[in-house]
């Protein structure tokens, strides 16, 4: 079982960004620590830390469900974006381990479906 994230266009041919739940985990986990936060602090990642004491761009992808949830609005689309392909760039000059080059590809790929959310004005979608 994974988790797929894809505009909500109707258009089976659009692009989508999959990961199995562990990679989706490890993912999410690099971009908290790339946002100066530990992902098994906060509420719902078994720490006690709410959300709501944090800023960051990226908290509705941090904080969203693995299965269910709501979908994520061309608004916050939009945010969640910009900040990503920012990290991008700084983990591209941080080196090139094997694991980091899979969160770099699966970054490009969240950021271009992103970008179509937000050229379409559909929400992402989370399966």
């Amino acid at each position: 079982m994974g988790l797929v994230l894809f505009p909500g266009d109707g258009d089976i041919s659009s692009p989508d960004v999959s990961w199995s739940c562990s990679g989706f985990a490890a993912f999410r986990r690099r971009l908290a620590q790339a946002e100066g936060l530990v992902l098994s602090e906060m509420w719902g990642f078994g720490g006690g830390r709410p959300w709501n004491e944090v800023s960051t761009p990226l908290e509705p992808l941090l904080d969203h469900p693995d299965d269910g949830g709501d979908d994520l609005s061309p608004a916050e689309c939009a945010v969640i974006q910009f900040r990503l392909e920012t990290i991008t760039d700084q983990w591209t000059r941080e080196g090139n381990d094997a694991l980091l080059q899979q969160h770099i590809e699966d970054a490009c790929q969240l950021a271009g479906v992103l970008r179509l959310c937000i050229e379409k004005d559909v929400p992402l979608l989370f399966l």
